[in-house]
């Protein structure tokens, strides 16, 4: 195993950056990992239960059925296609991006 530790990370910058510079170390500690046999399925609940850690749960989140054009459905799956998303993704993403954006001019004008 390698020596290499993931340091905490003041900004998202900064952890991209250390990230980026370490992508060859992380590679190979990835493919010697794959010949050793060290590489295991799961996510962040599986590692969290391998040290003993509870794992957040989840918040429900309420399912809202809207109905749009069939042509903007289109516009959705090609768009989230080109992106590697599924559509669905794909239009939360947008719907949250748009209430985003929609706020910041409440928040300037009100302060």
């Amino acid at each position: 195993m390698t020596d290499l530790k993931i340091p905490k990370f003041a900004t998202e910058a900064e952890e991209a950056k250390w990230w980026f510079d370490n992508r060859e170390k992380l590679s190979d500690e990835f493919e010697r990992a794959a010949k050793e046999g060290r590489l295991k399925r799961g996510g962040v609940a599986r590692l969290l239960a391998e040290r003993g850690l509870p794992a957040p749960q989840p918040r429900p989140l309420p399912t809202t059925t809207i109905r749009l054009d069939p042509e903007d459905i289109a516009k959705a799956r090609t768009q989230a296609a080109e992106r590697g998303l599924r559509y669905q993704t794909y239009l939360k993403m947008i719907i949250h991006e748009a209430l985003r954006a929609a706020e910041k001019p409440r928040e300037s004008s009100a302060g």
